[in-house]
C-alpha cells in the first residue's frame, strides 16, 4: 500500500503504470475491433464514392452503439459477478 502520507512507494509506481498501460492496451484492442467490425458490417468492399453515403453512415453509428451498449452491459455483469441473464 501507500507509505505514510499517502505518498506511493516504487513498487506502488509501478503497479498503477502497469494497470494504465494494460488499460491502453484493452482500449486500443477495443476501438480496433469496433473499427473493423463496423467497416466489414457497413462499408460495400467496391468503393464507388470517397465520401460515406447516408445508408453506411447510418449503419455505421447504429453499430457503434450497439458495440458500447454490449460492451458496457457486459463490463457491468462482469463487475457486479452476476451470471448472465
Amino acid at each position: 500500500m501507500a507509505a505514510a502520507g499517502n505518498v506511493p512507494t516504487g513498487l506502488d509506481k509501478e503497479q498503477i503504470f502497469g494497470m494504465a498501460e494494460k488499460e491502453m492496451e484493452y482500449r486500443v484492442e477495443l476501438f480496433n475491433k469496433l473499427t473493423n467490425t463496423c467497416f466489414n458490417k457497413c462499408v460495400e468492399k467496391k468503393y464507388k464514392e470517397s465520401e460515406l453515403n447516408m445508408g453506411e453512415n447510418s449503419c455505421i453509428d447504429r453499430c457503434v452503439s450497439k458495440y458500447w451498449q454490449v460492451n458496457s452491459l457486459i463490463g457491468q455483469l462482469l463487475g457486479s459477478g452476476r451470471p448472465p441473464m
